[in-house]
């Protein structure tokens, strides 16, 4: 519930009495400040002239209610871009509300909804020391059961619940639980090894679900969200849990998207905003003939396309495999190298093999032996960011961004990579980092950030490799999705994938929409030309989070995309080190 909305909503008196609350000196100051909190909350980051623009203020008055708001410690600035942000005082409030909270009761409707859904046991979990313990369970009526749960205790690094748990736990917090467990196997899906524990509690994190296929008890699979307060801590997890054949791993990803729903929801109940799991209506009439699935790869999260032209292949990388991929569109056929950690961007590299994004670092590859080789890791004293999108600028220097796992804002850098392995830090305190690209003369550089749904273009130097003056190149508006991924055509527009918006949009120079190309799919994530001539549009796309009936409706989704634009692109510069 907007914050706005609750002072004008169903509680707010009738008639006469409604009439003569209007009247009280101030109810119109207040429905306003309250309003500019909604504009912040909902997009941080904003300066003076934005919120005042949104909220459709006068400068004046804007600016006397945002000191105010400031003053009372409801919103913050900071000083060095002069942008808002939700106070601090907000979570003190907020505390208080979460003091009184009973888990058990903001559950049960929940528990109640996804039993229904999903047909099998929904569990309730606490995190208790180094165990979880089931504090609430609804079974569905099934041939094939599971026993009552509640009060029994698993294992916390060997069940859906516990990892979901595991995965939120303050990085310092995780890291001494860990150093305490003693890692038994169970079953021989059991991870053993702590720093595979690890990485796969990073992955589930970014996947905002966690997946435990019999990893405690033969036969049993579960999949599982953590359920957050107001600090974005774990104070359980809710569950969806029964035997493998029926919870396949397709159907335990399918299902992911429906407890973190859960999840968000039971924290909506004691008091947060719950946060839905939103997509745009696909755009109607008939699909497009000349758009055709040409990869089949069923990707989580497939990103980071670029085309190798020595090999007439298309990269790309499915995120939260983590796996890299090379595929042939003429055939469909395609290769995939597994990764140890979160991948996120791939490109080719001169000497051979592939340089990549990854979680811990920028490293190249070789994809004979699957080896990985670190280059730069300018981020290793920030354990809870990643890698995300990156590419080669035309003199060969690789330029990506990062982001923080848990995607919160303002943790994110832009960087480069140079031949001689020199890493820079470009610009700094971006929400979720992500498509970047060049114009062909080289004197602009353009780079999205997803958090506020944003595109930037700088000025570019390409003989130095230095940008300057950022500022919005486009500024995407509700209901069209989100930016992501974008490839520069040879004429100089930009074309950016929008997430959830089943769409990719090209945009000319000025950043005026120049046309929109509607796809079978809500979520593509990127694009990239290639083919012999650079006339084909090549545009990966996601299947994460989606649920089983949103995949129906989408069945091409995490397939890789081609698209004859009538336009080239320019060709691919490898990493030049």
């Amino acid at each position: 519930m907007k914050l706005a909305a609750a002072t004008e909503g169903a509680d707010r008196p009738a008639g006469k009495a409604e009439d003569a609350m209007r009247e009280i000196p101030g109810a119109q100051a207040l429905r306003r400040g309250l309003s500019l909190l909604d504009i912040v909350a909902d997009e941080p980051g904003l300066r003076f002239s934005e919120i005042a623009e949104k909220a459709g203020l006068a400068k004046g008055t804007a600016h006397r209610m945002l000191s105010t708001l400031v003053e009372a410690g409801l919103l913050r600035t900071d000083d060095r871009d002069q942008s808002y942000h939700l106070g601090f005082r907000l979570f003190e409030m907020a505390h208080r509300v979460w003091d009184q909270f009973d888990l058990r009761s903001a559950a049960e409707p929940e528990l109640e909804r996804l039993c229904t859904l999903a047909g099998e046991t929904v569990r309730l979990a606490i995190l208790d020391e180094e165990q979880i313990l089931y504090v609430d369970q609804r079974e569905a009526l099934q041939t094939v059961r599971l026993g009552n749960g509640v009060g029994a205790r698993a294992f916390s690094y060997a069940s859906g619940a516990g990892k979901a748990i595991l995965a939120h736990l303050d990085l310092l917090e995780r890291e001494q639980l860990l150093n305490r467990l003693n890692l038994q196997r169970f079953t021989p899906n059991t991870i053993t090894d702590r720093a595979s524990l690890a990485q796969q509690l990073d992955l589930t994190k970014a996947r905002g679900y966690a997946v435990s296929v019999e990893e405690q008890h033969v036969g049993v699979s579960s999949v599982a969200a953590a359920i957050l307060d107001h600090r974005a801590r774990a104070i359980g997890a809710v569950a969806i849990v029964g035997p493998s054949y029926r919870l396949t791993p397709d159907r335990l990803h399918a299902l992911g998207r429906d407890v973190m729903e859960a999840a968000r929801r039971i924290s909506g109940n004691a008091g947060q905003v719950a946060m839905s799991i939103s997509i745009n209506p696909r755009p109607l009439g008939p699909d497009r003939s000349d758009v055709v699935s040409v990869v089949p790869t069923s990707a989580f999260l497939g990103e980071g396309p670029s085309w190798i032209p020595a090999e007439r292949k298309l990269a790309f990388v499915d995120i939260l495999a983590p796996a890299i991929i090379t595929a042939d569109p003429k055939d469909g056929s395609f290769q995939t190298w597994p990764m140890p950690e979160l991948v996120s961007a791939v490109v080719p590299r001169k000497r051979g093999g592939v340089l990549a994004a990854m979680q811990s670092g920028l490293k190249a590859v070789d994809l004979e032996t699957g080896a990985a080789t670190l280059i730069a890791a300018p981020e290793a004293g920030k354990p809870g960011n990643r890698f995300n999108d990156g590419k080669c600028d035309r003199r060969g220097r690789f330029w990506a961004g990062t982001l923080a796992i848990d995607t919160t804002p303002g943790h994110g850098s832009l960087y480069r990579l140079d031949p001689d392995g020199r890493c820079q830090e470009m610009d700094r305190g971006f929400h979720i980092s992500n498509g970047l690209g060049w114009s062909p003369d080289e004197t602009r550089f353009y780079f999205t950030d997803s958090g506020p749904r944003r595109i930037y273009v700088y000025d570019h130097d390409g003989e130095r490799g230095e940008i300057a003056n950022r500022r919005t190149f486009v500024q995407l508006p509700d209901g069209v999705g989100i930016p992501d991924g974008l490839a520069v055509d040879a004429e100089g527009f930009v074309w950016s994938a929008h997430w959830d918006g089943w769409c990719i949009t090209r945009y000319d120079p000025d950043g005026k929409v120049d046309r929109v190309i509607n796809l079978p799919v809500p979520r593509p994530t990127s694009c990239a030309f290639g083919g012999p001539d650079f006339s084909t549009l090549y545009i990966t796309t996601a299947r994460i989070r989606l649920s089983a009936q949103q995949l129906a409706a989408a069945p091409l989704s995490g397939s890789v995309f081609a698209f004859q634009p009538g336009v080239r692109g320019l060709p691919e510069t490898p990493f030049a080190g």
